[in-house]
């Protein structure tokens, strides 16, 4: 089995809202060891809203903003790669540019001999152009990779029909399906994103980080978060 993992950067920071919190992190590595130990490919993609957002400035140049986005998620990469090596992983960050000696050059052959060798394949940088979200980059490496499913690990523990945070009768699916997400805008991953997922057959569980195990339960079928079918 192979799947894509996606850590939101407001899940990476904890309850620090930003930057890193290690012992976030070192939890998630823990948990991806068992993946990795029990014979599971494992591919990550992280966020980079613990640094910054595109669209946080508006006297920033829309493209610039989004290429400091890109460079922030190829941060976040590399440190979560030295976590996951800190507990016995070997790991492998590609980026869609090159970024010297800190990173390979991504393709689907590289990938795949790294997924071959058991390491742990973090795809950094999205899809190394402008206007494309993270979102739409874990959507188009997990296709790019034939993983089996993506998972999104959030800050919020699954799908709810309204935003949870603002309305505290937010209805939480167990399961919803892609056409429905895009339908009633429920904003799993954007609009982008979404579309892809749905003409490519990509499925997508989406599950709250902090909650204990969360990452190794979802795979041993004690799932309480939402699964996006296709």
């Amino acid at each position: 089995m192979r799947i894509l993992l996606k850590l939101s950067g407001e899940a990476l920071a904890g309850p620090n809202k930003m930057g890193f919190d290690e012992a976030t992190v070192r939890k998630v590595a823990l948990q991806v060891k068992q993946l990795v130990d029990d014979g599971i490919e494992v591919g990550i993609v992280t966020g980079g809203g613990n640094f910054w957002r595109g669209r946080s400035s508006e006297n920033i140049d829309r493209t610039k903003a989004d290429q400091i986005g890109m460079l922030a998620t190829v941060m976040n990469c590399i440190y979560v790669s030295e976590m996951f090596r800190s507990v016995g992983m070997m790991t492998n960050v590609l980026t869609p540019f090159e970024c010297g000696s800190f990173t390979k050059l991504f393709s689907k052959d590289r990938a795949n001999k790294y997924f071959a060798h058991g390491q742990v394949v973090f795809f950094a940088g999205g899809t190394g152009h402008p206007y494309f979200s993270t979102d739409t980059g874990v959507v188009l490496r997990a296709i790019e990779v034939d993983a089996d499913v993506i998972l999104l690990a959030k800050s919020i523990d699954g799908v709810y029909d309204s935003d949870p945070a603002k309305n505290p009768n937010a209805v939480k699916y167990d399961e919803v399906t892609i056409d429905e997400v895009i339908a009633k805008n429920l904003q799993v991953v954007d609009m982008t994103a979404s579309i892809l997922a749905r003409d490519n057959k990509m499925p997508m569980w989406v599950f709250g980080l902090n909650e204990e195990n969360s990452i190794v339960n979802t795979l041993k079928g004690d799932f309480h978060g939402t699964k996006v079918t296709v």
